[in-house]
């Protein structure tokens, strides 16, 4: 059987945007695989071509609604029942990852649920990218290829071209990626003390470092409603920054988010395609990952290091 022969890749409903790219990428054809829904709302897959003794790549982000986590595990489940050799999910964006820890008492810690759920529907590895908290790679008992979205953004960063350059956290706890981004620039770092009054809503926010005649950019594993990094933005262009942008890997982009980033005080904010992004926002740029995932199914597949994938 030929390398090329010796896999293949499918799609889930929501993710094929992406998984297009990766096999178009691949220089391979994406799988065939049909999803039959009922009138009640359940569903099922079926693989319309064989898959027996084949390593078979499963893309698919599981973001919000659960049907896209349910439906993985369809296939997973399928896979294994289909006698496939090796069943690796490919999950851009690793959905319920905020809930890594039990930070008050009687609360579920959702990533490790969701690493169990893969873990018994039948994975045989993981390959995702900036997951909330790198921990949670230790849920799984499977190999896992955490890539990392600063192999696209810091590329596109350095394009730009811009002069007074100045990397910002949005918060304490995302200070060790804006200082790796910080670093690899050269450029200085920037922090945001905030409190959170609940989830989703911020209380009140400071500036720690200087940001007078700077161009900031906020750097963020998601965003979500964008209340932070709008927050964020606002406030450090009122204390005098030259002009604020902001890079996040995943653009979950919930709710108000939207009308947020459009009135607010940032030039632009720059995504990967993790996630699909339908609203209409100026302001939002999407960068895609679809070749660094390519890249790595076929380092996988051939058993190669993909380290040297990293740019920080």
């Amino acid at each position: 059987m030929s390398e090329k022969n010796s896999f293949l890749v499918f799609s889930g409903t929501k993710t094929r945007y992406l998984a297009e790219k990766i096999c178009q990428s691949l220089g391979c054809p994406l799988g065939n695989l049909v999803v039959t829904k009922f009138s009640d709302g359940e569903f099922a897959v079926s693989y319309e071509e064989s898959i027996r003794g084949r390593d078979v790549f499963l893309v698919q982000s599981t973001f919000p609604n659960s049907d896209n986590l349910m439906e993985l595990l369809l296939m997973i489940d399928a896979a294994k029942r289909a006698s496939a050799r090796n069943i690796i999910a490919v999950i851009p964006y690793f959905g319920w990852a905020r809930q890594d820890r039990k930070d008050k008492p009687r609360v579920s810690i959702g990533a490790k649920l969701v690493a169990d759920l893969l873990s018994v529907a039948g994975i045989d590895r993981l390959i995702t990218m900036d997951l909330h908290a790198d921990q949670i790679q230790g849920f799984f008992n499977v190999p896992v290829d955490h890539l990392y979205a600063s192999g696209v953004i810091l590329p596109y960063l350095q394009s730009l071209h811009l002069e007074n350059m100045c990397i910002a956290s949005p918060d304490v706890g995302g200070s060790k990626r804006a200082s790796t981004y910080a670093k690899y620039l050269g450029c200085p770092l920037v922090l945001c003390n905030k409190t959170r009054a609940r989830a989703n809503v911020v209380e009140s926010m400071q500036i720690i470092g200087d940001v007078k005649g700077k161009n900031v950019v906020i750097v963020d594993d998601m965003v979500d409603t964008a209340g932070t990094i709008t927050k964020a933005a606002d406030i450090m262009k009122a204390a005098g920054a030259e002009s604020v942008r902001a890079c996040a890997s995943h653009c979950v982009m919930s709710g108000p988010a939207s009308d947020r980033v459009q009135e607010s005080a940032l030039e632009e904010i720059v995504f990967t395609n993790s996630i699909p992004y339908t609203d209409r926002c100026a302001k939002v740029k999407q960068l895609s990952v679809a070749d660094m995932i390519a890249e790595t199914i076929k380092r996988v597949v051939q058993n190669e290091s993909i380290s040297s994938q990293y740019l920080v």
